[in-house]
C-alpha cells in the first residue's frame, strides 16, 4: 500500500527538505519502517527506545488519531494520508 506522509518542518532534514514523501506499508508500523529505510534516522524521532510512538508525537492516518485507533497497527490503506505532528506545549 502506498501512502503519502506529511513531514513536519523539524523532521525535514531527514527527507532532504521534502514536506511530503511516499511510503509503503499496510500498517503504520510498516510505513514507519519504510520511512526509515528511505530516510535513515526518522524512526528514532517518531518511536521511543521501546519501539512505541513517542509521547509528544501525534500521528494521524487520514483524519484519525492512531492513539484512538490501533496504534502502530492502524491500517494504512492505499492512497491514505499519514501526518506526523509534534505536540506543541507552552505556557507563561
Amino acid at each position: 500500500m502506498s501512502v503519502k506522509v506529511r513531514i513536519p518542518t523539524i523532521l525535514r532534514t531527514y527527507t532532504g527538505g521534502q514536506a511530503e514523501v511516499t511510503a509503503e506499508g499496510a500498517t503504520l508500523s510498516e510505513v514507519i519502517a519504510d520511512l526509515e529505510r528511505n530516510h535513515q534516522g526518522i524512526a528514532a524521532r517518531v518511536l521511543d527506545d521501546a519501539g512505541k510512538l513517542r509521547r509528544f508525537v501525534n500521528v494521524y492516518v487520514n483524519d484519525d488519531d492512531v492513539r484512538f485507533e490501533q496504534g502502530l497497527e492502524t491500517p494504512t490503506p492505499d492512497g491514505a494520508g499519514v501526518s506526523i505532528i509534534p505536540a506543541v506545549a507552552g505556557g507563561c
